[in-house]
């Protein structure tokens, strides 16, 4: 089992559940701003928010942040250990140090005054910032060049006695990110990983993109937080990070819901059901599956599985509830009967 660290009540690794991140997309001068970001995402189930922190200048609105949300916030450090100084001064207590752009010979007094109090560093090696000395050692191999970026700062932090380390590797290239989190989880068993693809982009193609590297790795038992980085904003991040997460049966947010993607055998329009019942979703507690299907073909055998079920028939459809037919309604009383069909879920005397 991998070691398990501490970020304020947050437990990662070591069996705690795969914790879902995201970023702050608005500069900490932005006060109220980020404040709101971080209350929305704490909403959305946001367990570990990251924070960029490029500037000294910025330390005081961080300590500001801090002072006003519960929800754990990570300072984002690049070149300058000073700022990683000023994060921990100010409160923070989790810092990213990214290996392909820290000098190693500064570190020595971050790592005192993170062991001092208690502050857990992840080491997160980007495929946009490798250095060339790690390139040459790694013969032109981008994911092994990012591997020997985090084994080096890994080293030199466990040299000086300190463990509570975050490993991570991200590239925009699938491939590249999976064979660096396969070599680091070979080299660093006890330790837990970050995982995810950095830069992956908008829309649907971020989304695949995203969910082809985090679901290989997490499949193959590697990663124990995630974040899915699109150009959108943080609160998608999270709703698709949980839905990779309960695709592959690992968490539970939300409900799984099941449709089918329509053909010429169907009864029922589907599409149009699901748009019906998508807001009444929202109050269905975590992990109910709701199925939607739109003929006799697969459609009862589905429904019959879910804890709520519609299957389309010749003349309507038939609602199902915990594999039992509730009754069966023509299309035009639909939109009447299955908010009040749903409530009862809830509240079985309705």
């Amino acid at each position: 089992m991998r070691r398990q660290v501490l970020i304020g009540s947050l437990t990662i690794g070591g069996g705690a559940p795969i914790r879902v991140e995201s970023m702050l997309k608005r500069p900490l001068g932005d006060r109220d701003g980020c404040l709101k970001q971080c209350e929305s995402l704490q909403r959305s189930g946001c367990e570990l928010v990251r924070v960029a922190l490029p500037e000294l200048e910025a330390a005081g609105h961080l300590k500001w942040l801090l002072s006003r949300t519960s929800l754990p916030l990570m300072a984002d450090i690049h070149f300058d250990p000073a700022l990683a100084l000023a994060a921990i001064e100010a409160g923070c207590r989790s810092i990213r140090l990214n290996p392909g752009n820290m000098p190693l010979h500064r570190l020595t007094e971050v790592i005192r005054m993170a062991q001092e109090v208690g502050v857990v560093i992840r080491i997160g090696a980007n495929g946009g910032s490798l250095s060339g000395r790690h390139l040459e050692a790694a013969r032109g191999d981008r994911a092994r060049a990012l591997f020997l970026a985090v084994k080096e700062q890994a080293d030199l932090l466990l040299d000086n006695g300190f463990f509570d380390i975050i490993l991570s590797a991200k590239s925009s290239s699938v491939g590249e990110t999976v064979r660096a989190s396969v070599f680091i989880a070979e080299a660093f068993p006890t330790f837990p990983l970050h995982v995810g693809l950095t830069e992956a982009g908008p829309g649907d193609g971020g989304i695949v993109k995203s969910t082809a590297g985090i679901a290989g790795l997490l499949s193959q038992g590697i990663g124990d937080t995630l974040r899915v980085s699109l150009t959108d904003e943080p609160e998608r991040e999270v709703k698709v990070g949980y839905e990779i997460l309960k695709a592959l049966e690992l968490r539970m947010r939300g409900v799984n819901l099941i449709s089918c993607p329509t053909c010429g055998r169907k009864r029922a329009d589907v599409m149009r059901l699901v748009r019906l019942i998508e807001p009444l979703l929202e109050d269905l507690p975590d992990g109910t599956t709701v199925a939607v299907m739109g003929c006799e073909v697969n459609g009862p055998q589905e429904a019959k599985h879910a804890q709520l079920g519609i299957a389309g028939t010749p003349v309507g459809a038939v609602l199902f509830r915990d594999g039992k037919v509730e009754g069966e309604y023509p299309f035009e009383e639909l939109p009447d009967v299955l908010p009040a069909f749903f409530r009862s879920f809830n509240n079985p005397d309705i």
